[in-house]
């Protein structure tokens, strides 16, 4: 009886904190306050979240024809299976922190 009375009292003083916090943040702004400063967003941007800045504007990649793209791609797989064979034959922890020599690994 006595552990149902305690987990009884410490869920109503539970309950009784959680509205008191619920009340004050929920409480109507005075006329007086000024409002919270929130940085506008640049014409046409939209934000998810407005307190971070504003995304640089980032000059577009030059043209790459396609071919030579998928030429980059493929020698990027071809290092990676290396990679990965090598690492399977001598697994180390080395080996998983080193850098490949493809130019797209980032």
């Amino acid at each position: 009886m006595e552990i149902f009375l305690m987990v009884l009292a410490l869920s109503l003083a539970g309950v009784l904190v959680s509205g008191v916090l619920f009340a004050a943040a929920n409480r109507d702004v005075q006329p007086g306050a000024s409002p919270v400063l929130v940085p506008a967003a640049a014409a046409g941007e939209e934000r998810f979240f407005m307190m971070r800045p504003a995304a640089r504007r980032v000059a577009p990649a030059p043209y790459v024809p396609s071919d030579v793209l998928a030429l980059q791609i493929e020698r990027h797989v071809r290092l990676e299976q290396a990679a990965a064979e090598r690492f399977h034959e001598f697994p180390s922890v080395e080996a998983l922190h080193m850098p490949t020599l493809s130019p797209l690994a980032g």
